[in-house]
């Protein structure tokens, strides 16, 4: 076989097949090594292989001598240096790797342009490099599958980020350690009480997992104790230009015998007089750019379409050219991306007259976040598909609600506001004040193309103070506080952005990965844990509650991105680390027997 000029590694079968059919001046030849499709095609003369990989080729465990759980006690994983080894599930594509590695002149990496991605970029580069010592290595970057995206990311090559990388493997070790270690005490001490859990399972631990299970829990604590309290108010029906409407006494009353005293005082009144009319017009902005965490917030919210599944469609519609990459942590379109142009685009779908209305003003003025990651740009739509089309070709209606919600969203940041009118009356019935609000829509602004964020509307009569409004009657009513809600997903979401737990990428890994573990359930948006998630969280806070701690989390992250600065070195920052949670287990350790009957009791009881 000849020499390969240029071997392309793309980070998914359906990517490096758009680059081959995106680059090539001939024809595509595919040639299949077992399942694994390479694409060849001829550039400028020279030959060109692209191949896709299927994520992670290499991930950080222990010697097999280590796997037996039972023959090695936990804490002493923290003394064991963990090593990188090929998955599994990777070991075919490191073969083909090698294979075409061996006959390459020059390398482009064209793994996903984010942070795992990067770290992908370096294991491809470590089997390569292994066979074949004297190959050229380059990088490409691009935010969108699309010929001119292609052909400048292949034009204006890179070198790979290795400090970006560094900081990818010294965390993906640190969260095995602490992973490995408190998962195996945890499985064993249930198992100490008699307990084994069937199909392999077992209680897990995880440095990003838990602390977000903690969050689920303490809010449904908070609900569970929460102890309501009755509280009396006023309603009073008035009369105002034939039309009833029902205020709201603005004091409230905590006894019940002062609330019947006033009722009884007010029950002789006839009138009412207006103290208070305001009729003020507020303009509302329309969404900031979308960015991978809204987009999963809001799907979860509008859509009902869970974080996970929304980030697994995004990454399907972006490798099939239809929207931007959608891992991003950027609020700001860069001045490179042309609006227009994808606004011409969006002629071709079903709100073309919403865009012809937009492509008919004299400027684009979109709105703008306040994060720019340097890497990519705000999803957007990139390629106009009908919604017949995109239903034939996934066979599921959420591609389509996802798809739809990208580009409705995209459009909204470069329309108008909205403007409503906020409306107040306040009526006085002897001393005590009611009170209603009201709202207009006088201009529908964005909420045109997305209707998500419209209000209802309650338009209340125009009136003056000094008025005089008939009483129709006056009642009184028993109430109760209500406790706080469940988390719903989209509000957990914005909490692990606060606390800086996992990335804008993996958020709703770990979301899915307490559902996955039954810690907790997701039911009509909320987040309830389980009584298995409940004493997990239990144990941990009585004995190493620093471990979902929602600021370790965050101190562990900001700790790393020094690596990547270059002002820790990995070593530093691992031992850091270790050193603490060996602290912990050891206490822990001595409190096996109360966690073993403490969670073996939640598993007698079902």
């Amino acid at each position: 076989m000849r020499k390969i000029d240029v071997l392309v590694v793309a980070e998914k079968n359906s990517v490096a097949k758009a680059i081959a059919k995106y680059l090539t001046q001939s024809r595509v030849y595919v040639k299949k090594f077992g399942k694994i499709k390479t694409y060849w095609f001829y550039r400028n003369g020279n030959l060109w292989v692209s191949i896709g990989l299927k994520g992670h080729l290499m991930e950080f465990d222990y010697e097999v001598k280590y796997n037996n759980w039972y023959a090695i006690e936990p804490g002493q994983l923290f003394r064991i240096e963990p090593i990188l080894i090929i998955r599994n599930e990777s070991l075919m594509y490191a073969k083909v790797l090698k294979y075409l590695g061996e006959k390459s002149r020059k390398v482009i990496l064209a793994l996903d342009a984010d942070a795992e991605g990067e770290a992908i970029a370096f294991e491809t580069l470590m089997i390569l490099k292994n066979t074949n010592p004297h190959v050229t290595v380059e990088r490409a970057c691009f935010s969108a599958i699309t010929k001119r995206e292609l052909e400048k990311a292949f034009t204006y090559l890179q070198k790979p980020k290795a400090e970006i990388a560094r900081r990818v493997f010294t965390r993906m070790k640190l969260d095995l350690m602490l992973g490995a270690v408190f998962t195996r005490l945890l499985t064993l001490c249930l198992k100490h009480q008699g307990v084994t859990l069937s199909d392999g399972r077992f209680l897990s631990y995880g440095p990003c997992q838990t602390p977000v299970l903690n969050l689920v829990v303490k809010r449904a604590i908070e609900r569970e104790n929460f102890v309501p309290k009755k509280y009396y108010q006023l309603y009073v029906n008035v009369e105002i230009d034939g039309k009833t409407l029902r205020l709201y006494s603005k004091r409230i009353f905590e006894n019940k015998f002062d609330a019947l005293n006033i009722l009884k005082e007010l029950k002789s009144c006839q009138y009412g007089e207006i103290v208070k009319a305001s009729y003020v017009k507020e303009k509302i902005v329309p969404p900031k750019p979308l960015d991978t965490l809204e987009l999963e917030r809001r799907a979860s919210r509008f859509l009902n379409i869970r974080a996970k599944k929304t980030l697994d469609i995004a990454e399907e519609l972006y490798r099939r050219g239809y929207i931007s990459y959608p891992r991003t942590e950027t609020t700001i379109y860069p001045s490179t991306l042309n609006l227009k142009e994808i606004l011409y685009e969006l002629l071709k779908t079903e709100h073309s007259d919403y865009v012809k209305y937009l492509l008919g003003q004299p400027i684009l003025r979109p709105t703008q976040g306040d994060s720019y990651d340097g890497a990519h740009p705000p999803i957007h739509p990139v390629q106009a598909v009908s919604k017949t089309e995109l239903i034939r070709e996934f066979r599921d209606i959420r591609y389509w609600k996802v798809y739809d919600f990208i580009v409705r969203h995209f459009l909204a940041t470069l329309s108008p506001p909205a403007i409503i009118e906020r409306q107040n009356i306040e009526v006085r019935v002897g001393n005590i004040d009611f009170t209603v609000s009201g709202l207009r829509i006088v201009s529908y602004g964005y909420w045109t193309i997305y209707p998500y964020e419209k209000p209802n509307e309650k338009n209340l009569p125009k009136v003056s103070t000094g008025m005089l409004v008939k009483i129709l009657n006056i009642s009184l009513e028993e109430k109760e506080t209500e406790p706080p809600p469940y988390l719903t997903e989209s509000e957990l979401l914005r909490l692990m952005r606060r606390y800086g737990i996992g990335t804008d990428a993996t958020m709703q890994d770990h979301i899915y990965t307490n559902v996955k573990r039954g810690y907790f359930k997701i039911r009509n948006r909320a987040c309830i844990p389980t009584p298995l998630g409940k004493t997990v969280i239990s144990i941990f806070n009585k004995y190493a509650s620093i471990l979902i701690d929602p600021n370790f989390r965050s101190l562990m992250e900001r700790t790393l991105r020094e690596v990547s600065d270059g002002i820790k070195r990995p070593e530093e920052v691992i031992n850091y680390f270790k050193e603490r949670a060996y602290e912990l287990y050891r206490v822990l350790k001595t409190h096996v027997r109360e966690i073993g009957r403490e969670l073996a009791s939640v598993f007698r009881k079902r």
